[in-house]
């Protein structure tokens, strides 16, 4: 007899063949593909969708948020929005022993299910999240500080890619391993036959480590390649960006319930600002796998002292992101697409450039060089034209997470003391006309020699960019080079209209181990990466020691087991 849940993930299986298909042939030829459309329109989300996810947020407001997972009978909850709100929600505190005994005990009918089915439930979760981007995009918007659109797309749609990219990468590597063998090796007087079969097997449970300014985003390729590959996963969300992750938890649990497998396959693990929980949890037996997002000092950390005992550790860290002004044939599209890069987000994304190389005898154009004050001066109007309306301006930079972020980028002028150089961009304070109490900065940018290495070689975090001078192109790339080894860079760009200078910039990238955007002067941004065909970050630099979604990134999560046996005669 076949029962309720069988019945129904033998329906998901069939419901999600054709997606799985599909991302599965774009991801192999890294080709354009979109499953979960991110235009916030009605046209595209249905009538009615956005205004029902302001209703959910605001229904998670000031109230206790209840996942009926084991609980010590406390709660925790700090969440106060970059915006200014309280956002006043309780999590009861995960009773750990009681959570990690469940999350074991879940994780046999999960791996016997195989990993088509586990894909197939996956999808349903993300499917089902997507029809909460909205409520998510909220969520996200008031615990990261996010400009709207911004917290719908990258919090939503776009995650919800990644984490699709994630199942198929998943899918495709366990199914690179046949489920049953007839082997047969040839014998004088008859053949040798044996029967194998091969069970990938989740390499235990995983911690994931959530971070404030990308709560979903940087959350789901972890969150997904570890489910798909037969793990349970533990998602221990930052103190302030909690209610993503409490959500997206919310979901998944109700999907793993619906298709007869154990919520306790996904928990959430909240605690209050400036506790130690994912520390203890990554020391924990049971915890096999851990996914970080965050500064160098914990990633350093966890690759240290998880890493030596045995754990599967993938981290991506700070950086110092790079971009290298040699020439360019369209001055305008440059000045244009470096302002929106610097302003998005007031620069609070791990991709966001932050050193630009620039000669002393500044950069190249079809009309002559323009001297590097000229180029400054340049650059800061192209921010003012994007920033210059602070009702239009909130949508592209949002509020400042944190009071590290308002420092620095409200001490410009006490660092271009310390590094003898000059502010040649000032950053201004915006006004929300919504969010009056919310901190709000345009991008500035400091001057200074490139013998300040002691100074650009640290990470700026927000929206603070380095114009570096240098002696020429040959020393721009050799500075980058050596920063982004030593240092780490997510992202680097170089802009010239010599071929020659292209090669060695690729060459450069390469050397240095980070990916390199050429020319960017329309629609495309170096701080922006496209769902499967951008690998996001490489593991080949300090800055990662891994990407998304490449092999690396998802083997480690599983092992393959083998039965073997004497065929019947």
């Amino acid at each position: 007899m076949t029962t309720t849940s069988e019945t129904t993930l033998s329906e998901l299986v069939q419901r999600h063949e054709s997606v799985l298909s599909e991302a599965a042939a774009a991801l192999a030829d890294r080709s354009f593909f979109t499953h979960y459309p991110d235009s916030p329109s009605p046209r595209v989300q249905g009538e009615g969708a956005a205004e029902a996810g302001l209703t959910a947020y605001q229904g998670r407001l000031d109230a206790p948020f209840d996942l009926d997972q084991p609980t010590t009978g406390e709660s925790v909850g700090d969440e106060v929005s970059p915006y200014g709100p309280v956002l006043g929600v309780s999590y009861p505190r995960l009773d750990i022993d009681a959570a990690l005994a469940d999350a074991r005990a879940a994780m046999r009918p999960w791996r016997d299910a195989g990993p088509r089915a586990r894909a197939a439930v996956c999808v349903e979760i993300v499917d089902r999240l997507h029809r909460r981007s909205f409520e998510i995009a909220h969520a996200v918007m008031h615990t990261s500080g996010q400009p709207s659109v911004m917290a719908f797309q990258a919090g939503g749609p776009q995650a919800q890619e990644r984490a699709l990219e994630a199942i198929v990468a998943g899918l495709g590597e366990q199914e690179r391993i046949p489920a049953v063998v007839r082997w047969e090796k040839p014998g004088k007087d008859a053949p040798l036959v044996m029967d194998k079969e091969y069970v990938c097997v989740g390499r235990g449970v995983a911690l994931l480590v959530g971070c404030n300014t990308f709560p979903t985003w940087n959350a789901y390729p972890g969150l997904f390649a570890s489910l798909v590959t037969g793990n349970a996963v533990v998602m221990k969300p930052h103190a302030r960006a909690t209610l993503p992750l409490a959500i997206t938890a919310e979901v998944c649990r109700e999907v793993l319930s619906e298709a007869g497998f154990s919520p306790a396959l996904v928990q959430l693990a909240p605690e209050g600002d400036g506790e130690t929980l994912a520390a203890d949890l990554a020391l924990r037996p049971e915890i096999a796998i851990i996914d970080y997002t965050g500064g160098p000092g914990f990633g350093g950390w966890l690759e240290r002292e998880a890493g030596a005992l045995g754990k599967a550790v993938f981290t991506e860290k700070a950086g110092v992101n790079s971009i290298v002004l040699d020439s360019t044939d369209d001055l305008g599209g440059l000045l244009g697409n470096l302002a929106f890069s610097l302003s998005l987000y007031s620069g609070q994304m791990c991709t966001t450039p932050q050193n630009l190389y620039i000669a002393r005898d500044g950069l190249g154009t079809p009309d002559g060089r323009v001297p590097v004050a000229e180029f400054a001066e340049q650059l800061g109007a192209a921010i003012g034209r994007l920033t210059g309306d602070d009702a239009r301006a909130v949508e592209l930079l949002g509020a400042t997470v944190n009071d590290g972020v308002r420092a620095a980028s409200a001490g410009l002028a006490d660092l271009a003391a310390e590094a003898g150089g000059e502010v040649v961009v000032p950053s201004r304070d915006v006004v929300h006309p919504a969010y009056p109490s919310a901190v709000v900065r345009t991008p500035g940018v400091v001057r200074l020699d490139v013998s300040r290495e002691d100074v650009y070689t640290q990470e700026c975090f927000g929206p603070v960019a380095l114009l570096i001078e240098t002696d020429g192109v040959e020393q721009s790339l050799a500075q980058f080079v050596d920063t982004v080894r030593e240092h780490g860079a997510m992202t680097a760009a170089v802009y010239s209209t010599d071929e020659t200078v292209l090669e060695r910039a690729r060459e450069a990238a390469l050397d240095a181990g980070v990916a390199l955007s050429e020319n960017l002067t329309g629609q495309v941004f170096v701080n922006q990466t496209a769902a499967f065909s951008d690998f996001h970050g490489t593991g080949a630099n300090p800055a990662a020691n891994a990407a998304y979604a490449d092999a690396a990134f998802i083997a480690p999560r599983f092992r393959v087991i083998a039965t073997r046996r004497h065929a019947p005669a």
